[in-house]
């Protein structure tokens, strides 16, 4: 098993990482999927429920969250394996939205073949991205977006990208994008 963490602020290109990912048989598990998931439960706001949660419950509480998630879908996939057991599990995971250190951390300890990609774009061109998104977390004035890059560097990220195994800068076409990231997966 194979494992890549990806790392970036939000609307630097995460999600096309995985899209192209999951197109070579990779296995996506979304850190803020799981942070939304206990949002819904709680009914409350994403970025409220990841502070909520990271003072309930430590540092570690998101990466634990998402070690269980993949854990089950290794079982699920196991399970389902008709071939030999023996066999070595080659199956790429990828673990998007990695935030902090902590994070970063508990997956080294947890697995022993895990590398960090980080995302970069320019808050200029994340903020254009992310209004074009417009996904439920996702925010059209520049305060709001400013904010929540605020919350996000004080988990870490900012480290995390500092330390990452391999850096992709995401500032061109979204075909010189898509270069880099084949570039990177046949590196690994």
């Amino acid at each position: 098993m194979r494992i890549i963490g990806i790392s970036g602020l939000p609307g630097s290109g995460k999600s096309y990482v995985s899209e192209i990912a999951i197109k070579k048989g990779a296995k996506i598990v979304n850190m803020g999927d799981c942070v939304r998931e206990e949002a819904k439960k709680r009914k409350l706001a994403i970025g409220v429920t990841a502070i909520k949660l990271r003072e309930e419950e430590g540092e570690f509480v998101v990466a634990k969250l998402t070690i269980k998630k993949l854990k089950a879908i290794e079982k699920s996939i196991k399970e389902n394996i008709k071939e030999n057991i023996e066999k070595e599990d080659t199956t790429l995971y990828i673990i998007e939205g990695i935030r902090s250190p902590y994070e970063v951390e508990m997956f080294k300890n947890s697995f022993d073949d895990f590398y960090i990609l980080s995302i970069f774009a320019s808050p200029k061109t994340r903020f254009k991205r992310l209004k074009l998104r417009n996904r439920e977390d996702d925010n059209s004035e520049h305060e709001l977006f400013y904010e929540r890059d605020q919350r996000e560097l004080k988990f870490g990220i900012g480290t995390v990208i500092a330390l990452s195994d391999y850096l992709i800068i995401n500032e061109n076409s979204l075909e010189e994008y898509e270069k880099e990231i084949e570039k990177f997966f046949s590196t690994i």
